[in-house]
């Protein structure tokens, strides 16, 4: 068995081309995969800055081309051509499988590194395929791995320091931009976890006038109420954009919804002041089109990627540290991984010493005038002696299963015993 990741990430892949493949639910993606004779298992994370699937094959350039194909046509909006799949989509195998998946889990693979949230959303994924039956045994063990690998990366580091999010990362810029943000005007758009972090980071930066749109009212009455905020509906949005100094926007939607004839009617009302743009969401809230309007100033998640690199850089050290936790972690997994390849052998050896040591009895057992008691001490000890010659080489077998020449070792073995020999052509011999 073999594990095969395919992906494409905000290093990989530009925002629009991510934007196509927002998945909301991604079962249907996942039970088609598994209906698939060459993929056996399968988890796939959609988060706003990557798409991934792993999942566990025996025949790894067939699934490989499975994921390719589904890359092209069955994810989201997703209309990509040959070349964009192969030009954006990084694939890993095996060892290298393992330590994305554990890099992620661990927010080492993030825009902004040390992140919490990604964390919840690997979690989410997972649950999600077990759920849908597309999660099996060995899907299971790497993703419990993994979560375990991120709560000791976050315990034994401090790679969570400092802005842990797009969002504070958003404010940042925000900062930086106004250099103080008393007495500006800020609008959010969307009331979910992102908009909720940035009203965390404004209020923390003494900012006072937040309004809050969003397409549930009793959401933003609710963000609005712990933040002391005004809520509002986004009919309103011509209102309260012309009032804005700062847009923060974060909603779902298949479409923009800061339009240049929006944000063109916003301008008149307030000639001379300009307007920032910040906008994280996943396909993007604001139509690209208004950089052409001279007052407005848009960015987005990859605009924000350079300034969570710089803030990723005064944190090193820290990363140094927490690669090498994740370094030891995969070597564990690839230890407990490369062991199963010893398990069918086993349990072939174990069957076939057990075929003879119960043929043998049946022959001897009839010619041994034997009461209940006796023969049960028999059947004991024959169990036992085939135990005691079977230990060692067993467990020499589970051993060397997890060394890279393992296979040599289940080979010879294979060959000494008869594993794949014809039993028909091999019968033993009766020596009596």
């Amino acid at each position: 068995m073999k594990l095969l990741l395919m992906g494409m990430n905000h290093r990989s892949a530009p925002l629009e081309v991510r934007e196509q493949l927002t998945i909301e639910d991604p079962v249907p993606a996942l039970r088609k995969l598994t209906a698939c004779d060459e993929i056996d298992e399968a988890v796939l994370l959609s988060t706003c800055n990557r798409v991934e699937v792993v999942v566990l094959t025996r025949d790894a350039e067939s699934a490989r081309l499975r994921l390719r194909s589904l890359f092209r046509r069955d994810l989201g909006d997703a209309a990509l051509g040959d070349r964009e799949v192969d030009g954006y989509c990084y694939v890993y195998r095996d060892g290298e499988a393992m330590r994305h998946v554990l890099r992620v889990a661990s927010a080492l693979d993030s825009m902004v590194v040390g992140e919490p949230q990604i964390l919840g959303q690997t979690k989410q994924a997972y649950r999600s395929a077990v759920e849908s039956g597309a999660s099996g045994p060995i899907l299971d063990r790497l993703f419990q791995h993994a979560f375990a690998t991120a709560k000791r990366v976050r315990t034994d580091t401090r790679i969570a320091e400092g802005p842990t999010s797009v969002a504070r990362v958003a404010v940042g810029l925000a900062r930086q931009i106004f250099e103080d943000l008393r007495g500006k005007h800020a609008l959010m758009i969307g009331a979910g976890e992102m908009i909720e972090l940035a009203l965390e980071a404004l209020r923390k930066e003494g900012l006072e006038s937040i309004r809050v749109a969003n397409r549930t009212a009793e959401r933003a009455a609710e963000l609005a109420v712990r933040f002391d905020a005004s809520a509002h509906g986004l009919g309103e949005l011509p209102n309260l954009l012309a009032d804005a100094d700062v847009v923060l926007t974060s909603i779902g939607g298949s479409r923009p919804i800061l339009t240049p004839e929006l944000m063109r009617s916003a301008l008149r009302e307030r000639p001379g002041r300009p307007v920032f743009v910040i906008d994280i969401g996943v396909p993007r809230n604001a139509d690209p089109q208004i950089d052409s309007l001279a007052e407005v100033f848009r960015y987005d998640l990859d605009d924000l990627a350079s300034v969570a690199s710089s803030n990723a850089d005064g944190r090193r050290q820290e990363l140094v540290r927490a690669e090498a936790i994740v370094g030891e972690e995969q070597q564990r997994f690839e230890g407990w991984f490369a062991a199963l390849r010893a398990v069918p052998t086993i349990k072939h050896l174990r069957a076939q010493v057990e075929a003879i040591r119960l043929r043998e009895l049946e022959r001897a057992l009839p010619r041994l005038a034997l009461d209940d008691g006796a023969r049960e001490g028999v059947e004991a000890l024959t169990r036992a002696i085939v135990n005691k010659i079977l230990h060692a080489p067993l467990s020499r077998l589970r051993r060397e299963a997890e060394r890279e020449e393992g296979m040599a070792y289940l080979e010879i073995a294979r060959l000494l015993f008869g594993l794949d020999d014809d039993p028909e052509r091999t019968e033993e011999p009766d020596d009596r």
